[in-house]
């Protein structure tokens, strides 16, 4: 297998609003400007594109046509892309690296979250014929599978709330738990916020990754599994697939020096953690996590590219990074990277 691993990560301000346009061109520059500046390469040393977005997010069809204005159309590039998080437009890239046909690749992500509706929006992925005419919002189906979690004894809310305050710092839990509900049971400290965002990395092979970054974060697994579209057919207070894409990614070495977690509510980090067996001794989301800021679209991109950040600085030696998709944690997953002195 070719040694693949992440060299550069960079992401857009998390911000509620950006004046910008849907096509995330304002947002991808500056990124790619900071890669190439810390890596010392242009934009022709890149062998390979892919992008993440939405078009239902950007209001436009070929929405990541116009985010290439963002590379330069001139000379041509090779490039792709994936119609959710970015995070599977890395797996993508990971594989376009290992057929040997380039050395390196640059993926990258964006969502301009407050064009519109957003939660409304994200109805658009459920069934067609069966749940989308219904249109519940990310919210009611998140809220069904926290009361589904709370009715089976899998978690409380003040477990949820516990979640919450750990990234909040000095804050009293009974405090969090008189809030009012948004969607019972859970309360705008369950959810993630609304945000604009774009992020990239980069990733390379071999002797070039060695040549662009002193201390790479090497890509020792990498998968993915989806679950059922249908509510009604699966058990939402666990996730299966994050069982599988976490058992093949992993080798059933769950030993980490931290997880970056992709879990947009608090009860959804809960079953997170069950599912890949973390230890108590394995920091959670270092970097603050979705629950502190979740551009859409970029933000599992985010979590690998945080968890990549800690091999490359010398603070971690091997970390999980952790990326969703679709509805009620339906697709999910997982990168091991190691660091290799």
């Amino acid at each position: 297998m070719t040694d693949i691993a992440v060299v550069g990560f960079a992401h857009a301000p998390h911000v509620r609003e950006t004046t910008g346009t849907t096509n995330g061109v304002e947002m991808l520059v500056p990124c790619f400007q900071q890669l190439y500046k810390e890596l010392g390469i242009t934009k022709s040393d890149i062998g390979f594109w892919c992008s993440g977005s939405s078009d239902y997010l950007a209001g436009r069809a070929f929405s990541f046509i116009s985010a290439i204005d963002a590379i330069g159309a001139v000379p041509p590039i090779n490039e792709s892309h994936v119609e959710m998080d970015a995070a599977w437009a890395l797996y993508e890239a990971w594989v376009k690296l290992i057929t040997g046909e380039v050395e390196t690749a640059l993926v990258y992500g964006f969502g301009k979250s407050s064009a519109g509706k957003l939660r409304r929006t994200m109805t658009m992925q459920l069934d067609p014929y069966t749940v989308a005419p219904l249109w519940p919002d990310s919210l009611s189906i998140a809220g069904l599978q926290a009361q589904a979690g709370i009715d089976a004894g899998k978690w409380s809310q003040r477990s949820m709330a516990e979640v919450a305050a750990a990234y909040q710092g000095d804050v009293d839990i009974d405090a969090l738990l008189d809030t009012p509900f948004i969607a019972d049971p859970l309360r705008k400290h369950d959810v993630a916020p609304i945000t604009d965002g774009a992020a990239a990395i980069i990733l390379a092979t071999g002797d070039k990754a060695r040549e662009l970054c002193e201390n790479p974060a090497w890509i020792t697994g990498f998968e993915h599994r989806i679950d059922t579209p249908n509510f009604g057919a699966r058990d939402l207070t666990i996730s299966p697939s994050t069982i599988a894409a976490a058992k093949a990614a992993t080798g059933g070495d769950t030993s980490f020096d931290l997880a970056e977690l992709h879990a947009p509510f608090t009860h959804q980090e809960l079953i997170l953690r069950e599912a890949i067996g973390l230890g108590g001794s394995t920091r959670v989301n270092p970097s603050g996590g979705p629950l502190t800021a979740n551009p859409m679209f970029s933000g599992g991109l985010e979590r690998i590219g945080e968890a990549a950040h800690r091999i490359m600085t010398g603070e971690a030696k091997r970390v999980l990074a952790h990326a969703t998709s679709g509805p009620a944690l339906q697709q999910n997953l997982i990168a091991v990277m190691e660091g290799r002195r």
